[in-house]
C-alpha cells in the first residue's frame, strides 16, 4: 500500500487520469448524461498544461515535441472520442513513470558504484581516539582506522604491520591483495578481517574512489546528441502525422478519420526509446569495468575510424619485470640472485625494487645485509654471507666488458661478488597479455587505422609494435609531438594512454580513453572514456558497446516511427476506432522501451567479456614464473 501511495505522490497525473477514468466508468454504467462532459473537461485540462509544457521546451529550442499529443486529445474530444482522450492522457502521464522503471533498471549498475562511497572517517586523536568525521573533512597527514570489512576512505600509507584488502572494484583482481607497513593503500579498497591504522595522503575530492564516483555522476547527468536528434525527427513527424490525416479528411469527409489518425502518431517512442538505449549502454559499460563519462561519448565511439595507443602503461604494464638472469660460469644463480634482493631491498630505486620482487616470486629466500651503502643514481654494496656484494650499472662496476649487452628496451644491473662479475639482471617492461587480442579488436570493430604513438626509441617501439600486430608507429615523440601526431591522423579518432604526459593527447582526440587502474588522475581527468580494470582489453570493448548502444537506439526509434506510420495509414481507413489506436500506441511505446533496453546487453555475435579475457590470461603482471631455470642463462 505504501508503494502505491509513493507511486501517486511521485506521479500525481496518473493518479488524477486513474481516478477520472475510474469514476467516469462508474458514471457510465450509470448511465449519467453529462460523463462526456466530464471526461472531455479532463482531457482538456491536461492538452492545456502539456500546452504550457510544450511553450517552455520551444523556448528551449525543442520544437514540436507534445505537439501531436495535444492535437491528438484535441481532436478525439472534438469528434466525441472521449475515452479515446482520456486513454491518451494516460499513455502520457504512464509514459513519464514508464520511462523513469527502464531508466533505474538501465542505471542501476552505475547507482550500485555510487551505493559502496564511503561518507564517515574515523579520524585519530593525539592519545588514538577514533572520532567520526565526514570523509570530506579528512585533512592529508590525518590519522585514520579502518574498521574490519569498512571501505578505505582516502587514499593513504598503511601504519600498521599489515592488511588485506579487497580491491576487485578498483583493479579487477579477484584475490585480496596483501600490503604492509609503508604500502598505499587505495580508497575503495575493502578491509579484511582486522582493523588498521593508516595515514591519509590525499583530501576525499582527489583520492581513488571519489574520482570514479565523480566520473559516475558526470555519466548519470550527461545527455547525448542522438537524444537532441529524436527531438528534431519529431518535427517531420508530426508533419507527416498532419498530412496523413489530413488526406483521410479529404478522402472520407469525415472528422473523426483526424482523430483516428492524430491518437497513434504521438511522439512518446522518440522521446523515451533513444535515452533508454544509451542509459542501457552506459550500464552496461560500468558492468565491464569502464566508466563513460558522457552519454554523447556512445556516439562518438561509434565512429571511431583511427585509434592511438600509447605503449608505456597501455600495451604495457608499465613497470621493469625480471626477464633473463646472466650468470658467469661457476656461479649459483639462486645464490646470486638470493644475495642481490639482500642489498638491493635496502634501497629504494625502482629497479631495486623490481629485482626483490622477482625474488620473492621466484621463491628465492633473502637472506640478510649488512654495511649497506648507496651511492645515489649508480648503485648499492653490501655483504652478504661474508662476500662483499655489489650491485648497479655496469659502468659503475666497471664490468662492461663482462656483462651481456644491453638489448633493445632492456635495462640491465650488473652484480660483482668480492671484486669479480658474477652475473647481470636483465628487465623490461612487460607487454600485457592482451595487448595483441586489443589491437585486433579494434580493427574488428571498425577502426581503419591502428596506431603507436610514444616517446620511446624507433627500436624499441618497432620491437613493441611487431609483437601486437601494428604497422603505423610514431617513435621518440615529446608530448607537443604526440598531440600534433593526433591532429594529423583520420578523424575520428580515439587515443588511448595512462599517464599524465598523456592526458594532453587524449584530450585532444575525438575520444581519449584512459587506462584508470593504476594511471595518473590527470589522464582520467581528461578523457572522455576511463577503463577501471587493468586490461586494455576493455578499451577495445568500449568502441563495440558504442556500435552496439547506437545500433539499438536507432532501431528503438525506426521501430517507433515505423509502427506508428502503419498504425496512422491503418487509421485513415477508418477501420480501426480512435479508442483502439489509443491502447495500440501504447503498446508502441512498450516495444520501443523493451527493444531500447537490449543496449544493456552484448549483441549475438558478442562473447561475455569475462570469457574473453578468460581465454587470453597469459602471463599476468606480478603472476609467479613457472621456473627459475626459465630465467637463467649461462655466460
Amino acid at each position: 500500500m505504501q508503494t502505491v501511495v509513493k507511486f501517486f505522490k511521485t506521479y500525481p497525473a496518473v493518479a488524477a487520469t486513474l481516478f477520472v477514468g475510474i469514476t467516469a466508468g462508474g458514471l457510465e454504467l450509470a448511465e449519467v448524461s453529462w460523463v462526456n462532459w466530464y471526461v472531455s473537461a479532463f482531457a482538456l485540462v491536461m492538452a492545456a498544461i502539456l500546452s504550457w509544457d510544450m511553450v517552455k521546451e520551444i523556448m528551449n529550442g525543442a520544437w514540436g515535441v507534445d505537439l501531436l499529443a495535444i492535437t491528438a486529445i484535441v481532436s478525439t474530444v472534438w469528434v466525441g472520442e472521449y475515452w479515446a482522450s482520456l486513454i491518451v492522457c494516460l499513455m502520457l502521464s504512464g509514459g513519464e513513470a514508464l520511462e523513469d522503471y527502464a531508466g533505474r533498471r538501465a542505471r542501476s549498475q552505475l547507482t550500485g558504484l555510487l551505493e559502496g562511497a564511503p561518507t564517515v572517517a574515523h579520524v585519530l586523536d593525539s592519545s588514538g581516539v577514533p572520532t567520526d568525521v565526514d570523509i570530506s573533512d579528512v585533512e592529508v597527514g590525518a590519522r585514520l582506522l579502518v574498521r574490519p570489512g569498512e571501505v578505505v576512505p582516502v587514499d593513504g600509507i598503511l601504519e600498521s604491520d599489515f592488511a588485506l584488502t579487497e580491491e576487485s572494484s578498483l583493479t579487477g583482481e579477484p584475490l585480496p591483495v596483501e600490503h604492509r607497513a609503508g604500502d598505499t593503500l587505495l580508497s575503495g579498497g575493502v578491509n579484511g578481517s582486522d582493523a588498521v591504522i593508516m595515514k591519509a595522503t590525499s583530501v576525499a575530492a582527489e583520492s581513488q574512489y571519489q574520482q570514479i564516483i565523480e566520473l559516475v555522476r558526470e555519466a548519470q547527468e550527461s545527455q547525448a546528441p542522438v537524444v537532441r536528434l529524436a527531438d528534431r525527427i519529431a518535427v517531420p513527424f508530426t508533419l507527416i502525422a498532419f498530412a496523413i490525416a489530413a488526406f483521410a479528411y479529404w478522402m472520407s469527409g469525415d472528422p473523426v478519420r483526424i482523430a483516428e489518425v492524430l491518437v497513434v502518431a504521438t511522439p512518446c517512442p522518440l522521446l523515451i526509446a533513444a535515452p533508454v538505449a544509451f542509459l542501457g549502454g552506459m550500464n552496461r559499460s560500468a558492468k565491464e569495468g569502464i566508466i563513460i563519462k558522457d552519454s554523447g561519448t556512445l556516439e562518438a565511439l561509434s565512429k571511431i575510424k583511427t585509434v592511438a595507443l600509447d605503449k608505456t602503461g597501455t600495451l604495457t604494464f608499465g613497470h621493469p619485470e625480471l626477464s633473463r638472469i646472466h650468470v658467469a660460469s661457476g656461479i649459483d644463480a639462486r645464490e646470486l640472485t638470493a644475495m642481490v634482493a639482500a642489498v638491493e631491498s635496502h634501497s629504494s630505486h625502482t629497479l631495486a625494487g623490481a629485482l626483490v620482487e622477482a625474488a620473492k616470486q621466484l621463491g628465492v629466500e633473502i637472506p640478510q645485509a649488512s654495511n649497506v651503502t648507496e651511492t645515489t643514481g649508480k648503485g648499492v654494496s653490501g655483504e652478504v654471507n661474508g662476500h662483499l656484494v655489489e650491485v648497479g650499472s655496469s659502468k659503475w662496476l666497471g664490468v662492461e666488458d663482462e656483462a651481456p649487452k644491453v638489448q633493445s628496451g632492456q635495462i640491465v644491473v650488473s652484480a660483482r661478488v668480492d671484486g669479480a662479475w658474477a652475473g647481470s639482471f636483465a628487465l623490461e617492461d612487460t607487454l600485457r597479455p592482451d595487448a595483441a587480442l586489443a589491437v585486433q579488436s579494434f580493427k574488428d570493430y571498425g577502426a581503419e587505422h591502428v596506431m603507436m604513438i610514444t616517446g620511446d626509441g624507433e627500436q624499441t617501439a618497432q620491437k613493441m609494435a611487431n609483437r601486437v600486430g601494428i604497422t603505423e608507429v610514431h617513435s621518440s615523440l615529446l608530448p607537443e609531438q604526440k598531440v600534433q601526431a593526433i591532429k594529423d591522423a583520420v578523424h575520428p579518432i580515439a587515443a588511448v594512454g595512462d599517464g599524465v604526459n598523456d592526458a594532453p593527447v587524449l584530450a585532444t582526440a575525438d575520444v581519449g580513453i584512459a587506462m584508470g587502474a593504476r594511471g595518473s588522475s590527470a589522464a582520467s581527468e581528461s578523457a572522455d572514456v576511463v577503463v577501471m580494470l587493468d586490461d586494455i582489453y576493455r578499451a577495445a570493448r568500449s568502441i563495440a558497446i558504442g556500435k552496439r548502444t547506437m545500433q539499438v537506439a536507432m532501431q528503438a526509434v525506426g521501430i517507433g516511427v515505423g509502427l506508428s506510420v502503419v498504425l496512422m495509414l491503418i487509421g485513415a481507413t477508418g477501420v480501426m476506432p480512435a479508442v483502439v489506436g489509443a491502447f495500440m500506441q501504447e503498446v508502441v511505446d512498450l516495444a520501443c522501451i523493451l527493444w531500447a533496453l537490449l543496449a544493456a546487453r552484448p549483441g549475438k555475435d558478442e562473447k561475455p567479456i569475462d570469457e574473453v579475457l578468460a581465454g587470453n590470461s597469459g602471463k599476468k603482471k606480478g603472476a609467479k614464473r613457472d621456473s627459475f631455470e626459465d630465467l637463467v642463462a649461462r655466460v
